[in-house]
Protein backbone atom coordinates (compact mmCIF):
# COMPACT_ATOMS: atom_id res chain seq x y z
CA UNK A 1 0.00 0.00 0.00
CA UNK A 2 2.93 2.17 0.47
CA UNK A 3 3.73 2.36 -3.07
CA UNK A 4 0.92 4.01 -4.46
CA UNK A 5 1.75 7.42 -2.78
CA UNK A 6 5.31 6.74 -4.02
CA UNK A 7 4.43 6.26 -7.40
CA UNK A 8 1.73 8.90 -7.85
CA UNK A 9 4.08 11.45 -6.76
CA UNK A 10 6.66 10.12 -9.45
CA UNK A 11 4.18 10.31 -11.65
CA UNK A 12 3.23 14.24 -11.00
CA UNK A 13 6.79 14.74 -11.10
CA UNK A 14 7.21 13.39 -14.17
CA UNK A 15 4.60 15.07 -15.70
CA UNK A 16 5.30 18.50 -14.53
CA UNK A 17 8.44 18.03 -16.46
CA UNK A 18 6.57 18.09 -20.17
CA UNK A 19 6.30 21.19 -22.40
CA UNK A 20 2.54 21.88 -22.96
CA UNK A 21 1.42 21.82 -26.18
CA UNK A 22 -0.99 24.23 -27.54
CA UNK A 23 -3.87 22.63 -29.49
CA UNK A 24 -3.45 22.78 -33.36
CA UNK A 25 -0.14 24.34 -33.42
CA UNK A 26 2.65 22.60 -35.57
CA UNK A 27 4.65 20.68 -33.96
CA UNK A 28 8.31 21.83 -33.14
CA UNK A 29 11.56 20.99 -34.97
CA UNK A 30 14.35 21.05 -33.70
CA UNK A 31 16.92 23.09 -35.44
CA UNK A 32 20.86 21.72 -34.80
CA UNK A 33 23.42 23.67 -32.77
CA UNK A 34 26.42 24.80 -35.15
CA UNK A 35 28.41 22.02 -35.28
CA UNK A 36 31.12 22.19 -32.25
CA UNK A 37 33.42 20.30 -34.64
CA UNK A 38 34.52 23.69 -36.72
CA UNK A 39 38.09 23.84 -35.23
CA UNK A 40 39.16 20.05 -36.43
CA UNK A 41 41.52 20.54 -38.62
CA UNK A 42 41.06 19.15 -41.99
CA UNK A 43 37.46 19.55 -42.02
CA UNK A 44 37.36 22.91 -42.30
CA UNK A 45 36.82 22.28 -46.22
CA UNK A 46 33.42 20.95 -45.71
CA UNK A 47 32.04 22.18 -42.81
CA UNK A 48 30.23 25.07 -43.84
CA UNK A 49 29.47 24.45 -47.33
CA UNK A 50 26.85 24.07 -49.58
CA UNK A 51 25.60 20.90 -51.56
CA UNK A 52 27.22 22.37 -54.63
CA UNK A 53 30.85 23.17 -53.14
CA UNK A 54 31.03 19.07 -51.95
CA UNK A 55 30.13 18.42 -55.56
CA UNK A 56 32.66 20.06 -56.85
CA UNK A 57 35.28 18.59 -54.27
CA UNK A 58 34.00 15.24 -54.20
CA UNK A 59 31.96 14.40 -57.46
CA UNK A 60 28.59 12.83 -57.88
CA UNK A 61 27.10 12.21 -54.14
CA UNK A 62 25.81 8.48 -54.42
CA UNK A 63 23.14 9.47 -52.25
CA UNK A 64 21.18 12.77 -52.00
CA UNK A 65 18.80 12.20 -49.24
CA UNK A 66 16.07 15.49 -48.44
CA UNK A 67 14.06 15.15 -45.48
CA UNK A 68 12.34 18.31 -44.47
CA UNK A 69 14.89 21.42 -44.79
CA UNK A 70 17.53 18.95 -44.14
CA UNK A 71 19.46 17.26 -46.26
CA UNK A 72 22.61 14.35 -46.71
CA UNK A 73 24.70 14.06 -49.17
CA UNK A 74 27.10 10.53 -49.12
CA UNK A 75 30.30 10.40 -51.11
CA UNK A 76 31.89 7.01 -51.12
CA UNK A 77 35.62 6.05 -52.46
CA UNK A 78 37.54 2.81 -51.94
CA UNK A 79 39.35 4.11 -48.49
CA UNK A 80 35.79 5.25 -46.66
CA UNK A 81 32.32 6.71 -46.84
CA UNK A 82 31.71 10.44 -46.07
CA UNK A 83 28.31 11.30 -44.84
CA UNK A 84 27.86 15.42 -45.22
CA UNK A 85 24.45 16.70 -43.34
CA UNK A 86 23.38 20.05 -44.82
CA UNK A 87 20.46 22.33 -42.35
CA UNK A 88 19.64 25.69 -43.60
CA UNK A 89 21.24 28.47 -41.81
CA UNK A 90 19.04 30.94 -40.05
CA UNK A 91 15.80 31.26 -41.22
CA UNK A 92 14.92 30.44 -44.20
CA UNK A 93 18.78 30.39 -45.07
CA UNK A 94 21.21 28.42 -47.61
CA UNK A 95 21.74 25.14 -46.88
CA UNK A 96 25.39 24.03 -45.56
CA UNK A 97 27.07 21.23 -43.85
CA UNK A 98 27.08 21.28 -40.46
CA UNK A 99 28.03 17.55 -39.23
CA UNK A 100 29.92 15.06 -40.92
CA UNK A 101 30.42 11.00 -40.33
CA UNK A 102 33.29 9.00 -41.65
CA UNK A 103 33.55 5.16 -42.03
CA UNK A 104 35.10 2.88 -43.83
CA UNK A 105 32.84 0.32 -46.14
CA UNK A 106 32.59 -2.20 -43.04
CA UNK A 107 30.97 0.17 -41.20
CA UNK A 108 34.07 0.66 -38.75
CA UNK A 109 34.93 4.56 -37.53
CA UNK A 110 37.59 6.21 -39.71
CA UNK A 111 38.93 9.65 -39.02
CA UNK A 112 37.00 12.24 -40.81
CA UNK A 113 39.90 14.51 -41.77
CA UNK A 114 41.46 11.75 -42.90
CA UNK A 115 38.43 10.78 -45.08
CA UNK A 116 37.44 14.10 -46.46
CA UNK A 117 41.29 14.30 -47.64
CA UNK A 118 40.83 10.86 -49.35
CA UNK A 119 37.88 11.61 -51.30
CA UNK A 120 38.63 14.98 -52.54
CA UNK A 121 38.98 14.92 -56.64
Amino acid sequence: MVRYPVLLALAAGLAACAAPQKVGAPPRTAVPARSTTLNVKGLEAVLGKSARDLERMFGQPRLDVREFDARKLQFAGSACVLDAFLYPEGSGGAQIVTYIDARRSDGQSVDRAACVEALRK
